[in-house]
C-alpha cells in the first residue's frame, strides 16, 4: 500500500471554512428559510388545519351514523372521534406550552 500526501492548500481550506485568506468572515446574506413548512409558523397552522380536518371528518361520520348510513359503521366513527380528540388535546398542550412560556419570559427582570 502506497501512502502519497498531497500538498495542503492553505486557500482552499480557509474558502471552505467561510472565511477570507486574511481570516476575516466572508459576508454572506443570511440563509433564507427556502424549505416551505419549516418555520414553527407553518408547522403550528398544518397541525391546527389537520386537527380541523379531523374534527369535520369526525363530526360527519357522527351525522351518517345517526341517520343510519349503512356505509358508516360506529367503529369508524368511534376511532375518528378518538383521533380527533387526541389531536385536540395535543394542540391544546402546545398552546398552554407557549402561553406558560411567554409568562415565564414576560415576568424575567431585564
Amino acid at each position: 500500500m502506497r501512502l502519497e500526501l498531497k500538498p495542503f492548500d492553505f486557500a482552499q481550506a480557509v474558502a471552505r471554512a467561510g472565511l477570507k485568506p486574511d481570516g476575516t468572515p466572508l459576508v454572506r446574506p443570511p440563509a433564507a428559510d427556502t424549505t416551505p413548512g419549516v418555520s414553527f409558523q407553518s408547522a403550528m397552522s398544518k397541525a391546527l388545519g389537520a386537527v380541523s380536518q379531523q374534527q369535520r371528518t369526525a363530526e360527519v361520520l357522527q351525522r351518517e351514523l345517526q341517520l343510519d348510513n349503512p356505509s358508516v359503521s360506529l367503529e369508524q366513527t368511534m376511532v375518528a372521534m378518538q383521533k380527533a380528540q387526541i389531536g385536540f388535546q395535543g394542540v391544546l398542550a402546545v398552546r398552554n406550552r407557549l402561553v406558560s412560556a411567554y409568562s415565564e419570559i414576560m415576568n424575567m427582570q431585564v
